[in-house]
């Protein structure tokens, strides 16, 4: 016979379960109210099932601490029983050592499932995004989000979001702004319109572009679903960005981005060999190029000693284009679409540098020469091969990045093939068509 304890425990836990069941919204706000070891304890007293529908509604904030009080292995049942992209977005707020272990006590074909979503391509938003986001409903007061800010040890509060009671995004807050404002006030009555939003997939390049037109140094993130899942900080991008700009200073000539000061001369040679090989190769090619004038050099031999004038002068302004160009693809400035703007910005450049050291070069040569020819020669050679130099530095990265190509591990090879070529072929071809005002010998 059941005495009147436990017909009223028994009561209290039908209404609590009801409750759960058919007023989620309501249950999630109260959830959130209450501390988070008496949440997981109320949530542990019932079926999984029961309180699925609770944990759609439930803050980021309050589900990661209410899933800190509860035993791994229930954490594993929820996973079972909730979409997907919500149990990912809960998990992935999770640190990797507690992920590693709710996934052990979970079925293998839901381990599996959660281990894919939880691994974002490379370069999106879901790999530049920090998980650990603390968003707050709109409709509580100053004084409560206070309580659940000290209840999650957030000291972080730059950064904070509110969402509305179907846990959708609606604007953020200054977290300054709580601590001068009445208790009693409404979080949406201080909330400020979000100026930017992204989802995981969205491409690195689109979202660097984003965050600089809307000048922002946080951008929420959202999955397939619109859940908040994580957080952008500009800082953290930009470091980012710093360490892919030194990558490519290292891969654009031939040296391996693995590669490091200190490592071993057998891996460094492993990593750069093949490369240097391959840039021999298109040495022989620039030869070819020298060799097709070979009577010419042997009848006006001065064009021997002003070869590598031509060529070293082309190379550096080829190198100057190519390294401004991979930093504007790199820090999202331009893309491939920009392709003509940016081409016909380094053909002036290289024009107007061209002439100006044209006019240095031809005055050097003459004093040494006395040859008004052999002045011209290299005048004229200086400007045709700086133009196409800087033509080559600026389409070479955005050809290749258009093809697929990664344009940090190839352009300085090709570049140095293209430049070594144009001052060779400029120089030469322009000396063999003025070749009656050069001097014999």
């Amino acid at each position: 016979m059941t005495t009147t304890s436990e017909r009223l425990t028994s009561t209290a836990g039908v209404l609590s379960e009801a409750f759960l069941l058919n007023y989620p919204q309501k249950a999630a706000r109260y959830m959130e109210k209450i501390p988070a070891a008496e949440a997981a304890s109320i949530f542990q007293q019932h079926p999984v099932p029961s309180g699925k529908a609770v944990w759609v509604f439930l803050s980021p904030g309050a589900a990661d601490q209410i899933l800190g009080k509860m035993p791994d292995k229930v954490v594993a049942e929820l996973l079972a029983v909730l979409d997907a992209n919500l149990g990912v977005a809960l998990l992935g707020r999770l640190d990797e050592a507690r992920q590693a272990q709710i996934l052990a006590c979970a079925h293998a074909d839901i381990a599996r499932e959660m281990r894919e979503l939880l691994t974002f391509p490379e370069d999106t938003a879901g790999r530049l995004m920090q998980t650990r986001v603390m968003a707050l409903n709109e409709n509580i007061t100053v004084e409560e989000a206070i309580r659940q800010l000290k209840a999650a040890g957030r000291t972080d509060t730059d950064h904070l979001f509110l969402l509305d009671d179907n846990a959708r995004l609606t604007g953020r807050l200054a977290g300054n702004r709580l601590a001068l404002t009445d208790k009693t006030q409404r979080l949406s009555h201080l909330a400020l319109p979000m100026l930017l939003t992204v989802h995981t997939l969205d491409p690195k390049d689109e979202v660097v572009e984003r965050l600089e037109a809307a000048k922002t140094d946080a951008v929420p993130v959202l999955d397939s679903d619109d859940n908040l899942v994580g957080v952008i900080k500009t800082a953290a991008l930009y470091q980012d960005i710093k360490e892919e700009l030194v990558t490519n200073m290292q891969t654009m000539v031939g040296a391996s981005k693995d590669e490091k000061a200190l490592s071993s001369s057998l891996f460094s040679v492993r990593k750069r060999l093949p490369w240097l090989q391959i840039n021999l190769l298109t040495a022989f090619a620039a030869a070819a190029v020298v060799g097709a004038f070979e009577g010419l050099i042997a009848q006006f031999t001065a064009l021997a000693i002003l070869l590598p004038v031509a060529a070293g002068q082309s190379g550096n302004a080829g190198a100057q284009a190519l390294a401004v160009t991979m930093r504007g693809l790199t820090l999202r400035e331009i893309t491939t679409r920009s392709w003509l703007r940016i081409l016909l910005k380094e053909m002036s450049t290289g024009f107007i540098n061209g002439v100006a050291i044209a006019l240095t070069c031809a005055v050097g040569v003459w004093v040494w020469s006395q040859s008004l020819g052999l002045a011209l020669v290299i005048a004229l050679s200086m400007v045709v091969s700086l133009v196409i130099a800087g033509s080559a530095g600026a389409l070479v990265p955005i050809l290749l990045k258009k093809l697929g190509q990664d344009p940090a591990q190839s352009s300085s090879i090709v570049l140095t093939t293209v430049t070594d070529i144009a001052g060779f072929m400029s120089f030469l071809g322009i000396a063999t068509l003025l070749s009656g005002m050069l001097p014999q010998g």
